[in-house]
């Protein structure tokens, strides 16, 4: 009898450990969300606090190219919503494509204040490295350079880059001195690191660059967890929107 209770306690164990496990929620997103996602995440374990969230932060690009090769990921948070898109179309996504805000780009300097002299600080001559995240797969970067492409600077200043594998670690590069002045996104601008430094920053004009569109989707990976589809809805609440708000995504005009 004793065996048989004790045996049944293991199993009850096993379950529960299977169940607390499967409540885990894996999240690959782009960097410039960090301290937005962050904060949405607080919220929402407050009001789940039996479910455990796991971010990886990176580079937009290179997340669609891991979840192409089944890369384990629950949801990917994408700089660019012409990836979740794509993952949309080609099977790898079980939900709608979402768009959670639209990202702005900023010169940012600790050197200079930027708002002095506008697009034209990246041509100071007193500055000798610019920092921004590679435009081959980080949107971000992509962004940048359209806008250094449409001032016609482009050409004066690409000797000087200093390339980001994404714009969190850009935005490392300026806020450290690796850089002079750098291109990043405005919710790193605004992030209680980036004001902890002390720079100045001077927002871009949108009409110099493509709107960065930035959208999130539900993986395959996720069809058994239905915790993912919870978090999913919940970065659509008003809640989450303002969250967004403060740390500089615009919201998509309906």
């Amino acid at each position: 009898m004793l065996n048989r209770l004790f045996f049944g306690l293991i199993i009850t164990f096993i379950f529960m450990g299977c169940t607390i496990q499967a409540q885990k929620i894996s999240v690959a997103a782009a960097s410039d969300l960090k301290f937005a996602l962050d904060s949405i995440i607080s919220v929402y374990q407050k009001q789940h606090p039996s479910e455990k969230i796991q971010v990886t932060d990176g580079s937009s690009g290179k997340f669609f190219e891991q979840i192409q090769y089944d890369a384990p990921f629950d949801l990917y948070f994408s700089a660019d919503v012409s990836y979740p898109k794509k993952l949309k179309k080609q099977g790898f996504a079980i939900s709608e494509v979402k768009t959670y805000g639209i990202g702005r780009i900023v010169i940012w300097s600790k050197k200079i204040n930027p708002n002095v002299e506008k697009m034209n600080a990246l041509l100071n001559p007193k500055l000798n490295k610019i920092a921004i995240a590679n435009p081959d797969h980080a949107p971000y970067g992509e962004k940048a350079k359209e806008s250094m492409q449409y001032y016609k600077i482009y050409d004066q200043v690409k000797s000087k880059f200093v390339y980001g594998e994404n714009i969190s670690q850009t935005a490392q590069f300026v806020q450290l001195g690796a850089a002079d002045i750098g291109i990043v996104a405005l919710s790193l601008a605004l992030s209680p690191t980036m004001k902890k430094a002390g720079g100045n920053y001077y927002v871009i004009p949108e009409k110099s660059h493509r709107p960065l569109e930035q959208g999130y989707v539900i993986l395959k990976h996720a069809k058994n967890n239905p915790n993912a589809l919870k978090f999913y809805n919940f970065v659509a609440s008003p809640t989450a929107i303002k969250i967004l708000t403060h740390f500089g995504f615009t919201q998509k005009a309906s």
